[in-house]
């Protein structure tokens, strides 16, 4: 097992910029313990899914490692099947699974993911499906 920050793959939310800042802010202080990706992006990149009691270094958009994450759960399932729960622990401030949904699908059918998967027309469906995961930011020594 890894030791330290540098010796730990990198955990990348979103794309750099304000949306990673944003989010990087959230993990950092409690608000973000879940994320979703696409099934889609996995398979792209030729990655293996994330398994339970991996540890990641959080990178923020200047690519600086600025916490470990440990993975506590880990789902695929239908994006139609994301919970309220899930919705909640993603820490952006959303009030509803139709909140959390809208935004997530404006990220997903950007032109720049449809880049990143090759796939100028992708859109994500009820049926699409995704990797919802569960962390805990590990403390320092630990």
């Amino acid at each position: 097992m890894p030791h330290s920050m540098d010796d730990l793959p990198p955990y990348e939310f979103a794309f750099p910029g304000p949306l990673r800042d944003k989010l990087v802010a959230a993990v950092l202080s409690g608000a973000k313990t879940s994320t979703t990706g696409l099934f889609r992006e996995y398979e792209a990149e030729g990655e293996a899914l994330p398994q339970v009691g991996a540890r990641f270094a959080v990178v923020d958009s200047e690519e600086r490692r600025v916490a470990v994450v440990e993975v506590v759960d880990v789902r695929v399932l239908p994006l139609g099947e994301v919970d309220l729960r899930h919705a909640l622990d993603e820490g952006e401030g959303y009030a509803s699974v139709t909140q959390w949904r809208a935004a997530h699908e404006k990220f997903w059918n950007s032109d720049q993911l449809r880049e990143s998967l090759k796939d100028p027309e992708f859109v994500v469906d009820d049926d699409t499906l995704v990797v919802a995961e569960r962390f805990r930011v590990v403390p320092s020594g630990e």
